[in-house]
């Protein structure tokens, strides 16, 4: 064989007289979008995933706040009660703290009380907050996985249509990764509250 004929059919293998079937380009082309769609549903998944578990800790530290001022709140009013309870036993001549000290005391507990209450409406705000965003963490990450389940059926059947060079298969890859790019653009859209 002569050098000339050589790079000839080098050149026929290579370029394939034209006989590579132009929706075999297409075929590319839909795989590699559907492999960046599934690329990036991923980094998304792993993104909202660690929000998720971030979020719930916050609001569990806050939910641990929110019950030491519960716990503090309680016992200023059960102290407060006490006080009023001893107050009315009080005879106004007898020896001892007066009425005006006891009155001073339960004064300064109702308002610890009436400060836990404001402090712990806060907590409880900021606590439901990060439930909030933990819950929409949530829900993108599933969305997001979804979406990547549904991509990688379609470069795996895309994949199988260019080995087989089966058109309907490619277009049935397609379809799937139609429903994987939905959920991914579904995810993108409800990514901002």
């Amino acid at each position: 064989m002569e050098p000339q004929e050589i790079r000839e059919e080098v050149q026929e293998q290579f370029h394939g007289h034209g006989t590579r079937e132009k929706w075999i380009n297409y075929l590319a082309l839909t795989t590699v979008i559907l492999a960046v769609c599934a690329t990036l549903s991923s980094f998304k998944l792993e993104h909202y995933s660690v929000d998720s578990v971030l979020n719930q800790t916050k609001a569990s530290d806050m939910w641990a706040f929110y019950q030491a001022k519960s716990i503090k709140g309680y016992l200023y009013e059960v102290q407060k009660e006490t006080l009023e309870l001893e107050r009315k036993k009080l005879d106004k001549g007898a020896p001892g703290p007066s009425i005006a000290e006891y009155d001073d005391k339960i004064a300064a507990y109702d308002k610890n009380i009436r400060r836990y209450e404001k402090e712990k409406a806060d907590i409880k705000k900021d606590a439901e907050k990060f439930e909030k965003e933990r819950d929409h963490a949530h829900e993108l990450r599933e969305t997001f996985g979804v979406a990547i389940i549904f991509l990688q059926m379609g470069i795996l059947l895309c994949s199988i249509a260019a080995l087989m060079t089966k058109k309907p298969v490619w277009y049935l890859g397609m379809l799937v990764g139609v429903v994987g790019v939905g959920y991914f653009a579904y995810g993108l859209r409800h990514m901002i509250h």
